[in-house]
């Protein structure tokens, strides 16, 4: 059976009104648990079907643009599906829906324990939507709101429970997110002063008039807004403040997916409206001291979610690596490494939570001995662990590896700089990701200097007229299936990921060789490639 390529069209809206029709109706039953659950998982599932469409159609009949409403381009919202941003759809797709399966078990409150969770998963879904938004947008002004939806839900979020260390988080958090925003408005007021449109095809086509100085300026405030949103190096400080307080789902899907929509529009805009390389070496500048002090900050922790939240802004250097140089090859690998990037990481911080469950605490002083209690948390932590340090086969260090034969490709002296750093920087990862491993999984638990201050409270049920609800707060100890089987599902993904490295590097070849070529982009909304040339 062949799929039309009209179906497109008809699909691109989807993966955003899915999601907030799914967000009304769990508003809807707000006090029903049970049908706020399953309406949110048929949400999610729905659009990993519809993600899993576009990507397929994408790569078979090359970029597409919808214009919402039937308005003609620049005047109604233009949705651009191209193999990136399929790719991006799908991957964040698959994590959200083994996110929201992993905090069902959970079941995250947002108040005292007798109130049951009824914020938590509409707002879940409008952050779901927001993502789809932004990666979806063909202007610059809805990806703005695509980051606003996106702000608004993960302050709920951010603060679900409502505890004095969450909220402290949250608010700094929300000033960061804030100040981004600003920063991105003043962009998006500098494009239209400039160009006179907001559309990203047309401001492709118009940029090119503009002074080199007006140019250069405009990229700078852009990039400077992405680059807080992506934890950029030296703009990356409020992330590891921020990420650890939240409850282990949140936390998870915040530090897999969404510093990745950040990479995502520097992609988008360094390809598309600024490829004539004038920010090269500042992006590989970036890059690199992202790496190298991300991971040393890594090293230097004692909690594991902070150790992970440093490894996260570490590894966001590799893929500014591979947009800094700017050729088919590193935008290929730098692809790649972003779903791997987003699969792995979640999966870690998915382990952390269930680690937590069971010992009652993420710090490296007060566990131990967890490879003998629960031998499936040690094999679940130990394969991400090691695709994330970049260990043979795994899908880590064939991005890796992907993006070092990119920089040894253009033999300059900054490429091969970044090279070094690259390979430090994995192997400093290994050193933190195996320094858990002994400390959490393998030394004794009476060996850890705190370890008497983790004992785990017995498991405990608290009902009430709807639903049983498990809070990790009050039953450590006990790993509801849902938990663990999200997490051991998000974990076969990743190695997935590296059983069919071949067919999807494909994948990121061709999305590469796209975004290499900003005419294929402006002909599929403008229907004009030579107006680009």
């Amino acid at each position: 059976m062949t799929l039309s390529p009209h179906l497109l069209p008809a699909l691109a809206p989807l993966p955003v009104l899915v999601p907030l029709l799914g967000a009304a109706a769990t508003l809807v039953f707000g006090r029903r648990p049970r049908i706020q659950r399953t309406v949110t998982l048929s949400a999610l599932t729905a659009v990993v079907v519809i993600t899993g469409l576009l990507l397929y159609l994408a790569d078979r009949d090359g970029t597409t643009a919808v214009q919402v409403g039937g308005w003609d381009t620049p005047i109604g919202i233009t949705l651009v599906v191209d193999r990136l941003s399929a790719a991006m759809l799908l991957i964040s797709a698959i994590v959200l829906l083994a996110v929201s399966v992993y905090g069902a078990g959970q079941n995250i409150r947002d108040g005292d324990a007798r109130q049951p969770t009824s914020i938590y998963r509409p707002t879940y879904l409008v952050l779901t939507a927001g993502v789809s938004a932004a990666f979806l947008a063909g202007d610059l002004f809805n990806l703005f709101v695509g980051f606003e939806m996106l702000l608004a839900a993960s302050f709920v979020l951010l603060t679900v429970g409502a505890t004095t260390e969450r909220i402290r988080a949250g608010v700094g958090y929300v000033m960061v997110s804030m100040l981004s925003s600003l920063i991105f408005l003043t962009g998006i007021g500098l494009v239209y002063a400039t160009t006179g449109t907001l559309n990203l095809a047309q401001i492709a086509v118009r940029l090119g008039a503009a002074p080199e100085g007006v140019r250069g300026a405009i990229y700078a405030v852009l990039l400077v807004a992405f680059g807080i949103k992506a934890a950029v190096f030296p703009l990356s400080n409020w992330l590891p403040d921020s990420y650890p307080t939240a409850p282990a789902p949140v936390t998870a899907v915040f530090a897999g997916l969404l510093t990745k929509v950040g990479v995502y529009s520097i992609i988008r805009t360094h390809t598309l409206l600024f490829p004539d390389g004038g920010f090269d070496n500042v992006l590989l500048i970036g890059g690199l001291l992202t790496m190298v002090i991300g991971i040393l900050g890594a090293i230097a922790q004692h909690d594991i979610r902070r150790l992970l939240s440093f490894t996260l802004v570490s590894h966001i250097g590799y893929m500014i690596f591979g947009v800094g140089l700017a050729t088919t090859a590193s935008l290929a690998g730098a692809v790649f490494y972003v779903a791997h990037h987003i699969l792995v990481q979640t999966t870690l911080f998915l382990v952390v939570g269930l680690i937590e469950r069971q010992a009652g605490s993420t710090s490296l002083r007060r566990l131990g001995g967890l490879a003998t209690a629960s031998p499936v948390l040690g094999v679940l932590f130990l394969v991400p662990a090691l695709n994330l340090g970049g260990i043979p086969p795994f899908s880590g260090f064939i991005g890796k590896v992907a993006l070092l034969q990119a920089g040894a490709s253009d033999g300059s002296v900054l490429a091969w700089v970044l090279v070094a750093g690259a390979v430090l920087t994995s192997l400093l990862t290994l050193y933190a990701v195996a320094r858990v491993w002994a400390k959490v999984f393998w030394r004794p638990r009476s060996e850890a200097p705190e370890g008497h201050l983790a004992a785990a409270s017995p498991p405990t049920l608290i009902e009430d007229s709807t639903d049983v609800l498990y809070d990790e707060r009050t039953d450590p100890g006990r790993i509801p299936p849902l938990m663990l089987v999200s997490t051991a599902a998000l974990a076969a993904v990743g190695l997935g990921l590296t059983v069919l490295a071949g067919p999807i590097l494909g994948i990121a070849d061709r999305a590469a060789a796209d975004l290499h070529d900003p005419a294929v982009y402006v002909g599929a909304v403008l229907g004009e490639p030579e107006a680009y040339r």
